[in-house]
């Protein structure tokens, strides 16, 4: 890791002192190029994987090693549904993954509305996985505010009862010798009267401290945050997504008057965790009538991975419910 990134593919810790205040930024350019160039996607779906990947990192960044975050985004529009993984790294040194896929009506979606509006009306849900010997943690709140962003921020506010502001920004450029490509930067800042339950043991546990002690902070530290929530709308484009500024450059000019605190920056990779096992494992579900329904006319049986792109083909008398070879043919 290190401490002076300036190119994409990492995330920067930081904490503001006087307004009690944390964030992470990060930049992303080949793993949103690796997520998106698995699928033809139209440009707003492409725009809705991009700021759904940003926010997922964003956020996910704060689970321990070897947790899994995970974004939902589903609605009853043609965009019906966005899906986000983030991977924690699995030691020291080590990168953490992400990635994410959609699922829309190509026939029926409308490539000159708004994005947003072609999610339709639907929810924003995080899921931690922790261990195999803990149930997941689950927040749920509507879609809301016409953007993932401002859901996600409502999100945090409803659910955790922490006030969280985002800024997040993608597009392609090109620099001097530089291919052109895409580019995908974003911040969040939050108002922490107490550590989020989505880094706690226990999160479900901890709503009502915290709503006790959100309800009991003082003024001066209200208006300190309202200060550094109006200065983080002053970044541009240009700052978010980089590279010719660094993280510290780009937060020393929004933040240069308050106390300010930086970590080591974490490298990101695009990754999946699928295998042929996991592939067997979920088709073993199916009955011997489902297994032939999607059997093709040579006898095997096809799976793609949404989120990489991986082919399986496999042999469905070894899959669940053995299928009599006579009921192939």
């Amino acid at each position: 890791m290190t401490k002076n990134a300036s190119k994409g593919n990492a995330i920067l810790a930081f904490q503001l002192e006087r307004p009690n205040a944390r964030g992470r930024f990060t930049r992303l350019d080949s793993v949103i190029e690796n997520i998106l160039e698995q699928h033809n996607y139209p440009s707003i779906v492409e725009g809705l994987i991009t700021e759904a990947t940003i926010l997922t990192v964003l956020i996910g960044q704060m689970v321990k090693s070897n947790w899994r975050l995970s974004l939902q985004i589903r609605g009853d529009g043609p965009i019906r549904l966005i899906a986000t993984d983030f991977f924690g790294p699995s030691g020291e040194g080590l990168p953490a993954q992400v990635r994410a896929y959609a699922s829309y009506d190509k026939e029926k979606i409308d490539v000159n509305a708004d994005p947003f509006t072609q999610i339709g009306s639907g929810y924003f849900a995080v899921i931690i996985n922790q261990d195999k010997d803990m149930p997941p943690y689950k927040g749920i709140t509507p879609l809301t505010g016409g953007s993932l962003s401002s859901s996600a921020e409502g999100y945090f506010f409803q659910s955790e009862q922490i006030p969280t502001k985002f800024c997040i920004s993608y597009g392609t450029t090109q620099l001097p010798l530089e291919k052109h490509g895409l580019r995908a930067g974003g911040i969040m800042l939050q108002h922490m009267p107490d550590a989020s339950p989505l880094i706690k043991e226990q999160p479900s546990s901890q709503s009502e401290i915290l709503q006790k002690k959100f309800n009991s902070v003082d003024e001066s530290l209200t208006e300190n945050w309202a200060r550094v929530s109006i200065i983080l709308d002053t970044i541009d484009d240009l700052e978010l997504i980089g590279p010719s500024l660094s993280f510290e450059q780009v937060l020393y000019r929004l933040f240069h008057d308050e106390i300010l605190q930086t970590s080591n920056s974490q490298r990101i990779d695009f990754g999946c965790t699928c295998s042929e096992d996991k592939v067997r494992q979920s088709m073993s579900i199916y009955s011997a009538k489902d297994l032939k329904h999607m059997t093709k006319a040579d006898g095997s049986l096809t799976a793609d991975c949404q989120f990489c792109g991986a082919h399986y083909v496999l042999d469905p008398t070894t899959l669940g419910f053995e299928v009599p070879k006579s009921e192939l043919s």
